[in-house]
């Protein structure tokens, strides 16, 4: 395997920027499965895949998600093209034999509790991750939030609880003049052990 050119690496990372903002030029639905289809081969714990996705592209479904956002996140999601609820799905497992080459693995979850909901939290923050990778790579614009009350988005789009919200992330084509300026990283130094 060799690396990724400079250009590449720009538009996933180096130069890609969380939108603030978006113009308004619309995201089809083919798009959007497009990211999808290259996003679901990110690995996760074997190979749970627990991410559910939904995809509020109008804006009456907006409207449902609008009394779940915090001040700052209101207007931008509004518009948004796109704003995906990225779910877990607390019962993953199920697709267990469907996904997963060896037998037994349905129920090892299924009779561990605390180990299948930390696989779905944990596989679910993973594959939102390479949503918005895959969606950079397609020309996407992703402006991931975590400011919303998870327990408003639950009960309207979720209520019989199958499925809990991870976090949102609007979706389109940036408007660069709404970006802010970039914050710090912090070195290597300052967050890493080598032993």
């Amino acid at each position: 395997m060799s690396s990724i050119d400079t250009a590449a690496l720009n538009q996933l990372f180096l130069t890609a920027r969380t939108a603030n903002g978006f113009v308004d030029k619309p995201v089809s639905v083919e798009l959007l499965k497009q990211v999808y289809d290259i996003a679901k081969f990110g690995a996760t714990s074997m190979n749970t895949q627990p991410a559910r996705y939904v995809f509020l592209t109008t804006m009456a479904a907006k409207e449902r998600l609008k009394p779940a956002l915090m001040a700052g996140n209101l207007d931008k999601t509004m518009l948004a093209p796109v704003c995906v609820i990225i779910a877990k799905d607390t019962k993953f497992f199920e697709h267990m034999p469907d996904v997963w080459h060896g037998k037994g693995a349905k129920e090892m979850f299924e009779n561990a509790p605390p180990m299948a909901a930390a696989t779905a939290t944990r596989g679910t923050t993973l594959s939102g991750a390479y949503f918005m990778i895959a969606a950079r790579a397609l020309g996407l614009h992703c402006g991931p939030m975590s400011g919303f009350d998870a327990a408003k988005v639950n009960a309207e789009f979720f209520p019989d609880g199958r499925y809990q919200v991870d976090f949102l992330c609007n979706l389109g084509y940036a408007d660069h003049s709404l970006e802010f300026a970039r914050n710090p990283r912090l070195t290597f130094e300052q967050v890493a052990t080598v032993l």
